[in-house]
């Protein structure tokens, strides 16, 4: 395993295919606001675009909180400092807003290690990644009304996607945190786990993911994305075009190889 890279916010730690980022501020209960963090996500999804040999990655946070979201205290200026609703307004487009762009629309896919608590804009922080799991010690809570602010970040795009629109209500409206079981249940993480054993659980999945033609994993994880929003009859288009694009591949033709002579593929970087 190569020797982490530091950064203010992320660290970043390379393993193969795999490579895991972690939220580093536990001082801050790694907020994403008021520091470094929406810059670092920014940079961090562009090298990984950038990196082919990328397959798979975590997102983690040190300390017992995964992330609190915006920092509350960093919210005082805004009425302190007399700031205008349209000052405010670019704020968001120009800060936490370019986080959900970034991270939603990234190619390789992305598994949310959930450690602890994920509140407000760190719990849609998870909803950007692909698959969440979490300790048995983590909590979600949409819990922007409960400061008396609306999700900005995108959190009313992203949540019900994965939980539905009624869950998403609840969820919002109430601003109440619910358990990794009760998350589990609602469909928002895929499994819990034991708290010690999260990371090892996330490179585990994350090896199965990598363990695949990489070129071949960023066209299935479009096409979800696409899936999402378009209607079938647009779907099937682009599916045929991937399609056209992964029967050329070296790794297809490998697979093919691989299972005509049944053994295991040996796919290129």
């Amino acid at each position: 395993m190569k020797k982490p890279t530091m950064t203010t916010f992320l660290k970043s730690e390379r393993d193969g295919a795999v490579l895991t980022l972690t939220m580093s501020q536990p001082e801050t209960r790694n907020a994403l606001t008021g520091n470094s963090a929406v810059e670092e996500f920014v940079q961090a999804c562009a090298a990984i675009t950038r990196d082919r040999t990328i397959r798979a990655v975590i997102l983690t946070a040190e300390g017992p909180i995964f992330s609190s979201g915006g920092n509350v205290k960093d919210m005082q200026r805004y009425y302190t400092q007399n700031l205008s609703p349209e000052v405010i307004r670019e704020e968001y487009r120009n800060g936490i807003q370019r986080l959900p762009k970034a991270l939603y629309n990234l190619d390789v896919p992305v598994i949310a290690a959930v450690n602890g608590p994920a509140i407000g804009a760190g719990l849609d922080l998870t909803c950007m990644c692909d698959i969440r799991i979490a300790s048995e010690k983590a909590t979600f809570a949409e819990s922007f009304v409960k400061v008396g602010i609306v999700p900005g970040d995108g959190g009313a795009w992203l949540l019900p996607r994965v939980v539905g629109m009624s869950k998403a209500s609840e969820m919002a409206f109430t601003g109440e945190a619910i358990t990794a079981q009760e998350a589990l249940v609602c469909g928002l993480v895929s499994r819990v786990v034991p708290h010690e054993s999260l990371l090892e659980e996330a490179r585990k999945l994350a090896g199965k993911i990598a363990a695949n033609p990489g070129g071949v994993l960023r066209m299935t994880k479009r096409l979800l994305r696409e899936g999402e929003r378009s209607t079938l009859e647009s779907l099937l288009e682009i599916s045929a075009s991937y399609q056209a694009i992964a029967h050329m591949t070296s790794d297809h033709q490998e697979a093919v190889r691989a299972f005509v002579e049944k053994r295991p593929p040996k796919f290129g970087d």
